[in-house]
């Protein structure tokens, strides 16, 4: 079995541009990845075809990024017993018909989701990448450090703050 990589579906093309941070944030911690577009509705064959062979060999878990329906998570989720996380993409309803099609999946068919758009896309990477980390302690000090410098870059912040409103 190759090493462990991530698998980013999304249901058009229009999607990237959201899925941009969930793509550097897999390849800053160097997680191999997969990206597809791929329809739940315009080719599921495909779609089903690509989740199977993917799970052969050896995706770690699936992002899928869709807007309106966004039952690609779900077709996903029904083909693989990997984690599946879902984002929801803005596209009407400011993303809260693709939030709640994510989100509503029948019982024994998880899909974890994330936020709408590209916080959601980022979030969708590190929730990849601690699943991963959950077998590989380099993986995890990794990012154990990150958020320890993400919390030494608030502190100096906010250091900052307060010297400017000391000074006023």
């Amino acid at each position: 079995m190759s090493k462990p990589f991530v698998a980013i579906l999304m249901g058009s093309d229009s999607d990237l541009p959201v899925m941009e941070s969930c793509i550097e944030t897999l390849q800053k911690f160097d997680i191999p990845l997969e990206v597809k577009i791929a329809s739940a509705h315009r080719t599921p064959e495909a779609t089903h075809s690509f989740v199977k062979e993917a799970d052969k060999r050896g995706c770690a878990a699936f992002i899928c990024a869709a807007g309106m329906a966004a039952h690609l998570a779900g077709a996903v989720a029904a083909n693989t017993l990997r984690p599946v996380i879902g984002v929801p993409i803005a596209t009407s309803m400011d993303g809260l018909d693709s939030l709640l099609s994510t989100v509503q999946m029948p019982g024994g068919i998880p899909v974890a989701t994330v936020a709408i758009g590209k916080a959601g896309a980022k979030n969708a990477a590190y929730l990849a990448i601690q699943i991963i980390a959950v077998s590989n302690t380099k993986l995890h000090e990794a990012l154990i450090n990150e958020r320890e410098a993400n919390a030494q870059a608030v502190i100096a912040k906010d250091a900052a703050l307060q010297e400017k409103l000391k000074n006023r």
